[in-house]
């Protein structure tokens, strides 16, 4: 990479730094910092969509993109991994520290594994009657092929383990958070509100959907996908 010239992926990936600086800001209201962590992860959508897959395209092209460009893409694509991967650690440390201090206004943002009794028959029931016929899982085949996938949308990649079977399953499954809230109103509980994201109410019935299988651990980590990045 050039001593002398700054890739403009790299000077984009500062820019986005001011939105998580705006987020870090305790002057800024909370439900402010909140948006400007929302603003910088689309901002990392649209970065990874356009200008990573346009650095992958050109580093295939070996001396010539560095003629081309005037600095050699894999090198920025490697520069640009190291510089993400810091910010993302610190995006994941400034959340938490939000939700810290949303606890302190008796608000909860919770996950399915945190839930109490009546909290989990609400979810439940949510799941049953509003999420299950909006979902369309799909197998992913011995030959790792994917299938038709919505661009820019969000999934869940889930493993699926069977005792005494060496080999896992994997599947994908689109959240549907166009048509239905990301976040959802769980029952109040000690005069507090709380809250659970779909990805978790999804995961909450994935035993549902995949019952018919039988087996013992399933696993589901959120994605977003797009076709170019």
């Amino acid at each position: 990479m050039s001593k002398t010239y700054i890739p403009k992926e790299i000077s984009w990936l500062s820019f986005n730094e001011r939105v998580l600086q705006e987020a870090e800001n305790r002057e800024v209201p909370l439900i402010e910092r909140f948006k400007f962590l929302g603003i910088y992860s689309n901002n990392l959508d649209e970065f990874f969509r356009v200008r990573v897959a346009t650095l992958k395209r050109l580093s295939q092209f070996g001396s010539k993109s560095h003629d081309i460009l005037g600095y050699s893409p894999k090198a920025t694509l490697k520069k640009v991994n190291e510089i993400v991967l810091e910010q993302n650690s610190r995006f994941e440390k400034i959340y938490t520290s939000l939700l810290q201090e949303l606890a302190k206004h008796n608000i909860h943002i919770i996950n399915e594994k945190e839930l109490n009794q009546e909290q989990a028959d609400f979810v439940r029931d949510y799941f049953l009657k509003e999420v299950r016929n909006r979902l369309m899982p799909f197998l992913i085949d011995k030959d790792g092929e994917l299938p038709n996938l919505t661009d820019d949308a969000i999934y869940l990649a889930i493993s699926l383990t069977k005792k005494n079977v060496e080999k896992k399953k994997y599947a994908l499954l689109e959240i549907p958070s166009d048509v239905l809230p990301r976040l959802v109103v769980l029952p109040d509980k000690d005069d507090g509100k709380y809250l659970i994201f779909l990805d978790d109410v999804i995961r909450f019935g994935l035993k549902d959907i995949f019952f018919i299988f039988d087996f013992d651990e399933i696993f589901a980590y959120t994605v977003k996908l797009t076709k170019d990045a």
